[in-house]
């Protein structure tokens, strides 16, 4: 079955940014000027995203580079780290529990779109990291899924349904053939 899509038809319909249009701007402006900048201290990190809504616990360690797109849909549990180069794609809310590390490079996205809609409308769900995961480099998170309690995902590995607590989930492993 072949749909056709019109994607100048996309309306975003059931999406909520959360904020007004300025407030996003100054969000992308105090992200871009403060928040991704190697030389802006992790403790002023952790306040500028409060100040834009984010709720994050004590002990948090954000490192340089790390992409948040809306923080005012963010909570991170105490004591957890996220990694340079992560991105949370956060459409739709993010939990980090307590003790979690996202690593270098790993991403958790909550958006994705309806491939049976004419129009490829958002498909968007949360996404929720329970105490103690690890979710290693390069790792990816889709929309809709919990990663349990103590679990790892492992370094290139795709979530894309829930992850039992303290289970590992491993990028499948390359195929060498013999000649």
């Amino acid at each position: 079955m072949t749909t056709t899509r019109s994607l100048a038809g996309f309306t975003g319909r059931g999406y909520d940014k959360g904020r007004s249009v300025v407030w996003q701007a100054l969000w992308m402006l105090a992200s871009s000027a403060f928040i991704s900048q190697w030389w802006c201290p992790p403790k002023l990190r952790v306040r500028l995203l409060r100040v834009f809504g984010a709720e994050i616990g004590s002990g948090v360690v954000i490192k340089h580079r790390v992409r948040i797109h809306w923080p005012w849909k963010l909570t991170i549990g105490n004591d957890s780290w996220i990694g340079e180069n992560a991105y949370i794609l956060n459409l739709e809310p993010v939990t980090i529990g307590h003790d979690v590390c996202v690593s270098q490079e790993a991403m958790l996205c909550t958006g994705s779109h309806d491939h049976r809609s004419p129009t490829f409308e958002f498909d968007n769900a949360p996404i929720r990291i329970e105490d103690g995961a690890w979710i290693a480099t390069r790792a990816t998170v889709l929309r809709g899924c919990t990663v349990g309690r103590g679990a790892i995902v492992g370094a290139s590995a795709l979530v894309t349904e829930n992850v039992a607590p303290d289970s590992i989930v491993l990028a499948p492993r390359a195929v060498t053939l013999e000649r």
